[in-house]
């Protein structure tokens, strides 16, 4: 893609500041050559300002007149997000449903939607407008897709599962599999039949290898605007807000209710029946045993105010030099009580 300066700049709302030219690619400020764009938006990295090669800088206002063509904004990061929707490369090109693709004569698929060569369409599901299903992805029995969605290759939709309107789910993911679920027997364990549905709201991202459980009689839900990572576990029965940030390898027990704007780091985990509040952050391997209410920060493990962690793991170096003076204090108070013992004989 080659584009000028100028257009750009009317593309993205943003002025133009220096001398206009033809671009054709993106970098960091380090990487950029002369016919890129690059972005400054923590001020550590101002000094490499002088050294980038870059034809063009999305920066504040107040750093424009350091390079030679400025975009000034006053979100730099977020318009280079924009900016970068312009170069992300186009994943497929056909069109129409493929003759290698299967779709049960009683689904509805709108004509606008792009259906790929060995895809499964299966009995009653709907396809909305300019949906994309991609090679090896199942559409369950009843599954219900909005407009605009993306399922990349390998997506597993379980019978009943529903999606909004653009909702992009990558590579390997799975949504509407059982519940983990069963009643201790004699005989051992038996399965409880999991009959409850997905549903997946509107602008939501899921990552790959990604797995969401189905209700065991109602919904697990999905809040709109939230952004899942790859390989996260969500169990049956939860519901999450708007807007959360789920990161890698978090995994939720069954029953969860997670408010809106939540954050949970890496690896994050959360036991089963538990209410997560609004603006909730909670940190990497942190383990979540009980509630927390709106607004907190959360790290460690067990899961402790993010204050409280941050002493915990300050004062942690310390132990081993701390029980080595425990055992000397300990060794001086058993000699002065020997020693007082002695004198009272």
């Amino acid at each position: 893609m080659r584009i000028r300066l100028s257009e750009l700049a009317g593309k993205l709302g943003l002025t133009l500041v220096g001398q206009d030219c033809e671009i054709s690619g993106v970098g960091t400020l380090e990487s950029a050559g002369p016919e890129d764009v690059t972005f400054l938006a923590n001020p550590k990295y101002d000094a490499l300002l002088a050294t980038s090669k870059a034809a063009a800088v999305i920066c504040t206002e107040e750093h424009a007149d350091r390079v030679a063509s400025a975009l000034v904004s006053a979100n730099p990061y977020l318009d280079f997000a924009r900016l970068l929707n312009l170069f992300t490369p186009q994943q497929g090109s056909l069109s129409g449903i493929n003759d290698a693709a299967y779709v049960d004569p009683e689904a509805s698929v709108d004509e606008s939607a792009d259906i790929y060569p060995f895809a499964f369409v299966a009995r009653g599901a709907s396809i909305g407008p300019r949906t994309k299903v991609f090679p090896g992805s199942y559409v369950g029995d009843g599954c219900v897709v909005g407009a605009d969605c993306t399922l990349y290759p390998n997506v597993t939709l379980m019978a009943g599962t529903v999606l909004g309107d653009r909702v992009m789910i990558h590579s390997g993911a799975v949504l509407g599999s059982d519940g983990f679920g069963y009643v201790p027997t004699p005989a051992g364990r038996e399965k409880i039949p999991q009959v409850g549905t997905v549903l997946v709201e509107d602008d939501v991202e899921i990552g790959a290898n990604t797995t969401i459980d189905r209700a065991m009689l109602e919904k697990t839900l999905i809040g709109g605007g939230t952004k899942i990572d790859n390989l996260v576990q969500i169990a049956h029965n939860c519901t999450f807000g708007k807007n959360c940030t789920i990161v890698s390898q978090v995994g939720i027990a069954g029953s969860c209710t997670v408010g809106s704007n939540v954050i949970m780091a890496g690896k994050a985990g959360l036991a089963d029946h538990l209410d997560i509040g609004d603006d909730v952050v909670i940190g990497p391997k942190c383990g979540v045993r009980v509630s927390i209410p709106d607004g907190k920060r959360m790290g460690g493990h067990p899961a402790m105010e993010y204050g409280t962690y941050m002493r915990h793991m300050s004062l942690a170096p310390k132990i081993p030099d701390l029980f080595k003076r425990v055992k000397k204090l300990e060794k001086e108070l058993t000699a002065l009580l020997a020693a007082s013992d002695e004198g009272d004989n």
